[in-house]
């Protein structure tokens, strides 16, 4: 991340601490098609000029390697600064965008980033994934994709609440066909445990989504037909465990007294070209990312497809 117009990043912050407080900014968009760079730390200082802000859309792009380290302290900073500064903020939607071909077409160049082939999944910190539960605490609304893991975000602190969120949407590892069920039943039942802490809960989605693989455990309220509703929605069939489905009917039963609905749909791998395609065949019903964001994803992926047809004729 370069410096841009300052000598050093001590002078950027202390530049953005010199501008005055903008209470009439209330919403922020900073889609992953932009013309810079933004780092966190300056995103955080940033922020603490807009007091009134409300709703914050973030599509940062990953980093590779050692650099996803650094970035991953800066989100620390930034969200921290956000718990701080920005009391009054209902809505967060962080989707941190990534792209699997590239990290093949950066070797192709004689300057390329160096990816190991373990670094092509990324691998969310836990303690970024910690900070941004604790910001959350006082939301309405909250999606963080790729930039958390939700078996990291449910590790919480007894006396963590929600006393306002309604929507809750994040991404998790997990959530793969080679993966252990008895780990993903593990995160679905501290995701009922958390659930009770959060009395306004309307909708939590747990997804996952990349080339071939896309896969969503969704549970839902209808209060005007007083019924629940868990489905799970992915590219291989998944059974839930009866200690999984005992937690959220048990959850369900305190909180409202109805039934619990299970359903279960399968997707065709074939069709999930990119983890664009992914958001689309899963239906997420809360906002993950901004549409003309997600639409560029989409069309990337088919142009990239042809680059690559090309180059193997």
């Amino acid at each position: 991340m370069e410096e841009g117009p300052f000598d050093s990043e001590q002078s950027e912050l202390q530049w953005w601490d010199r501008l005055p407080s903008v209470p009439a900014i209330t919403t922020l968009l900073l889609r992953q098609q932009n013309r810079r760079r933004w780092k966190p730390k300056s995103l955080a200082h940033m922020f603490a000029r807009f007091p009134r802000l409300q709703e914050v859309h973030y599509e940062p792009w990953r980093e590779w390697n050692f650099k996803q380290g650094l970035t991953d302290r800066q989100y620390q900073y930034l969200f921290k600064s956000i718990q701080r500064f920005n009391g009054n903020l209902k809505r967060l939607v962080v989707f941190e965008n990534f792209n699997q071909q590239y990290p093949r077409s950066m070797q192709r160049f004689p300057f390329g980033v160096e990816v190991s082939r373990r670094d092509i999944i990324r691998k969310p910190a836990p303690a970024v994934s910690r900070v941004v539960a604790l910001t959350s605490l006082k939301l309405e609304h909250l999606a963080a994709s790729f930039i958390v893991d939700a078996s990291h975000f449910f590790n919480i602190e007894p006396s963590w609440e929600w006393p306002n969120l309604a929507s809750l949407v994040l991404t998790s590892k997990l959530l793969e066909p080679d993966k252990s069920p008895t780990e993903i039943g593990a995160m679905l039942q501290a995701a009922a445990a958390v659930a009770t802490k959060m009395p306004q809960l309307k909708t939590m989605e747990i997804w996952n989504g990349r080339k071939g693989v896309a896969a969503l455990f969704k549970y839902q309220v209808f209060h005007d037909v007083q019924q629940a509703r868990i489905i799970w929605r992915g590219t291989w069939e998944y059974i839930m465990e009866p200690s999984v489905v005992r937690a959220w009917e048990a959850f369900v039963q305190q909180h409202h007294g109805w039934r619990l609905d299970l359903t279960q749909e399968l997707l065709d791998e074939a069709a999930i070209k990119s983890h664009g395609d992914a958001i689309g065949y899963l239906m997420l019903s809360g906002q993950v990312i901004r549409p003309i964001s997600l639409q560029q994803i989409r069309i990337e992926q088919r142009a990239l497809k042809g680059v690559g047809q090309c180059q193997n004729d």
